[in-house]
């Protein structure tokens, strides 16, 4: 069974930075793309970034871009998002997830319904 855990979330001044983890199990981590997704209250989720199963690509909202840096290590299964120059409307619940199809090629920005397993979650909010 699939476990994502994530962590790293917190409150921050505008600003500031943050460094969330996701650690994962259950699966052979090397083999999947990861992504990372967030939702604020009464909105939609939606994609922040994603990281090939291999790290060699990565793939960014324009919301982000250039702020957030998604990279990985598959030697301790874990995938992380670094948040820089963080933003109030950065505030929402972020999650992780993990591609459902093992050593699939990712070429383009991720429909979230490409992920299978996701994980609870860490809170992230920014102060003005």
């Amino acid at each position: 069974q699939v476990q994502l855990v994530e962590s790293g979330g917190g409150l921050v001044q505008a600003g500031g930075s943050l460094r969330l983890s996701c650690a994962a199990s259950g699966l052979t981590f090397s083999s999947y793309a990861m992504g990372w997704f967030r939702q604020a209250p009464g909105k939609e989720r939606e994609f922040v970034a994603a990281i090939s199963w291999s790290g060699l690509n990565t793939y960014y909202s324009d919301s982000v871009k250039g702020r957030f840096t998604i990279f990985r290590d598959n030697a301790k299964n874990t995938v992380y998002l670094q948040m820089n120059s963080l933003k109030p409307e950065d505030t929402a619940l972020y999650y992780c997830a993990a591609d459902q199809l093992k050593l699939a090629a990712l070429t383009t920005t991720p429909n979230p319904h490409r992920f299978g397993s996701w994980g609870q979650g860490t809170q992230v909010t920014v102060s003005s």
